[in-house]
């Protein structure tokens, strides 16, 4: 066998030796990919359920007359922005407005919760009961589907991270992924008063 065949040979062994690590890359990429899409989907259905819970306890205190408007807009105005933010989940800035704006419904919802324990009427309607209900179950939802996202997102960016992935990530377009964060602050203890006497 000449040197010329020889050589031919190992080209043509590297050229299918690359093209099926290649090809096994690339299908490796796209399934932890689609898994982090399908997470985040998970995680915006979970937010979309809370959502739809408030929109419909929101329906009932506007039906009650005397109920403090001025809280009931804050909720609202604050129910606009959360469901007007559109993420890039491979951008963690869009993420951070994302989160930003449903903690900010969060807390103005959870004010509109401490303003309605002043009206007996309103708590004793079967919707706000079924709320009440509804609403911690949803949060732990949420929780789990963030929590999964970051799985999810941990095992993409290790794919995309490690030799020889990181090669074929690069050449293929395939960067490094934003995990969801807790919410600023949540790492310092509340601040609890006991003012008992």
């Amino acid at each position: 066998m000449s040197t010329k065949n020889l050589t031919l040979i190992v080209v043509i062994v590297l050229i299918l030796l690359l093209g099926g690590c290649g090809c096994s890359s690339y299908n490796g990429l796209i399934n932890v990919d689609q898994s982090v899409k399908v997470s985040w989907g998970n995680v915006e259905t979970n937010y979309q359920r809370r959502t739809d819970l408030y929109n419909s306890v929101i329906k009932v205190i506007e039906g009650s007359a005397n109920f403090e408007k001025s809280t009931l807009k804050e909720v609202i105005a604050a129910r606009a922005k959360a469901t007007s933010v559109n993420v890039d989940i491979n951008d963690s800035a869009s993420l951070a407005r994302y989160q930003q704006a449903q903690g900010q419904l969060q807390g103005s919802f959870s004010r509109l919760m401490a303003v309605a324990e002043a009206y007996p009427d309103l708590k004793t309607t079967d919707q706000f009961k079924n709320f009440q209900t509804d609403i911690g179950g949803t949060e732990n939802r949420i929780n789990v589907a963030r929590r999964d996202f970051n799985a999810a997102v941990n095992a993409y960016n290790l794919k995309v991270k490690t030799f020889p992935n990181n090669i074929f990530a690069g050449i293929f377009g395939y960067h490094e992924k934003p995990y969801y964060k807790s919410d600023p602050g949540s790492e310092n203890a509340p601040d609890i008063q006991f003012n008992i006497k």
